[in-house]
């Protein structure tokens, strides 16, 4: 026992003497210009981003198909997505998407129960999955490699001849009406379903909820003939990523495929925005003690040739810890929770302008001011260059780590095919980030952001703001009790207060 007593006491001194030469050495050689070391390594620049690229074929019948081979585990995964979804629905089936998107997969096929589909897939330790969704619908998988000659059969027999048993539309059924009654509990999620309305309009698919009635009046032979509409192998993209070999896997996908015909075009469904006024909008919950508010109108798409300016202004002005929003609202003015935001880009359609504030109820309107404030300001003091330095390092340091797994690009890819954006997109993004200048920036957010042409949505306890500024105007108030469900649809207890 002395013995370790005595050797522990060596370690600590030893430690010591190193710690206190390492303190010493490092006083001594501090420069004596008072700057900090780290500042005078040198920032090598970035090397060129080559993510691997899947390979791209396309069947006889149609069916685009994208392999990513990587053999770093014996697993073979994968993802079907189908042109279609939400958008496609009525807004008098609004929830169709999500019925179909969960009973596809547990309704089973004509051969399988969905119950022994889950059997089958828990003996293997393999999942199969599918998801409604508001451009596109998906089926995905992941197995081990050994077992996918007995996956890959139930995937085909899956697209092919799903069965949609009432009894899991019903349970599917269930579960919306279970979020419908729920769907007031959260105001974060109040503001922005909310605000998707106002910039879309009430009935667009892209701001759209399902309602008791809604959901009520969906049935079986919908799923079917949806189905039966948009599952062709001319309307889908599959992609698989995993250890296997791409010329034996291309093979195998067109001698299971080959007698699957196509099926007749699909139009693409039309999308209208209908935005609300600009103006100022209330939603009284009188349960919290805190304002959500968002600042909102439509933004762009990412076809637009501004996206990469837009992408840099949003990161500058709204996208994080060392954003203006961020430093002037929250870290100097201590105003906000959380504050960021900026002019959204989505694939196939104008993406939401939001810019986003949540604060205590007290300070609500002085936070809505402080926004006004930071947009005025941008004409007289424009993000410089500084700012868009930060900015730019921020979106293509983090770039590759969007992108750091076979099977993210793979999905990267298949989105491409999806909107029919050219598949070097993911190269040209970089490139064009890099070209982006202060003067880029400081016209596309004169292009885009126009405070009076916005509208501003508050999510909060209403008696407990503060005073409303009388040149704001009338202040409408948002009605979002939820409609009784039809007589006898679900229990009493259950209905919505």
């Amino acid at each position: 026992m002395n013995y370790m007593i005595r050797r522990s006491l060596s370690y600590c001194l030893v430690l010591g003497f190193s710690l206190c030469a390492v303190h010493l050495f490092a006083q001594k050689n501090q420069p004596s210009n008072g700057d900090q070391q780290w500042k005078q390594i040198p920032i090598p620049k970035l090397p060129e981003f080559r993510p691997p690229e899947p390979k791209r074929i396309q069947l006889a019948n149609g069916m685009v198909v994208f392999l990513q081979e990587d053999h770093e585990l014996p697993m073979i995964g994968g993802t079907v997505r189908v042109r279609g979804g939400e958008r496609s629905v009525p807004a008098t089936k609004s929830g169709l998407m999500d019925v179909y998107g969960e009973v596809w997969r547990t309704g089973g096929t004509k051969t399988k129960t969905g119950d022994q589909l889950d059997d089958f897939l828990e003996q293997r330790g393999a999942k199969i999955e599918t998801e409604g969704g508001v451009e596109s619908t998906s089926l995905s998988w992941n197995c081990l490699k050994e077992d996918f000659d007995d996956i890959f059969p139930l995937l085909a027999d899956l697209l092919q001849n799903p069965e949609f048993r009432a009894e899991k539309i019903q349970i599917a059924q269930k579960g919306l009406y279970d979020g419908i009654s729920r769907r007031n509990d959260d105001p974060s999620h109040i503001a922005g379903r909310e605000a998707a309305k106002l910039v879309y309009g009430a009935n667009s698919p892209y701001a759209r909820t399902p309602e008791y009635a809604t959901v009520a009046a969906i049935a079986r032979q919908d799923l079917v003939e949806w189905h039966a509409k948009y599952v062709h192998p001319n309307n889908i993209i599959l992609g698989i990523v995993g250890d296997f070999d791409s010329a034996q896997m291309q093979a195998r996908l067109q001698k299971a495929f080959a007698s699957w015909a196509k099926g007749p075009d699909v139009e693409k469904a039309e999308f209208k925005a209908h935005p609300a006024k600009p103006g100022y909008y209330e939603v009284d919950k009188t349960d919290v003690n805190q304002s959500n508010i968002q600042i909102v109108t439509t933004g762009i798409t990412r076809k637009n040739p501004d996206y990469y300016a837009v992408s840099v202004f949003n990161e500058a002005f709204g996208g994080g810890f060392s954003s203006r929003l961020f430093g002037d609202i929250r870290t100097t003015k201590g105003l906000a929770y959380a504050v960021g935001g900026g002019i959204g880009a989505s694939w196939d359609h104008p993406g939401m302008l939001r810019l986003m504030v949540s604060t205590k109820s007290q300070t609500t309107y002085e936070s809505i001011q402080a926004i006004d404030e930071e947009i005025a300001d941008l004409k007289k003091k424009p993000i410089d260059d500084e700012e868009i330095k930060r900015a730019k390092d921020s979106i293509l340091n983090s770039f590759v780590f969007r992108l750091d797994s076979p099977e993210k690009v793979l999905m990267e890819k298949m989105g491409y095919e999806l909107y029919g954006y050219p598949l070097d997109f993911l190269q040209s993004f970089q490139k064009g980030i890099e070209k982006v200048t202060k003067e880029d920036v400081a016209r596309v957010a004169a292009k885009y952001l126009h405070r009076d042409q916005m509208a501003v949505l508050v999510v909060g306890h209403v008696s407990e703001f503060d005073k409303v500024p009388s040149s704001l105007g009338t202040v409408k108030k948002l009605d979002i009790s939820i409609p009784a469900p039809p007589k006898g649809l679900i229990p009493e207890q259950s209905e919505p207060q």
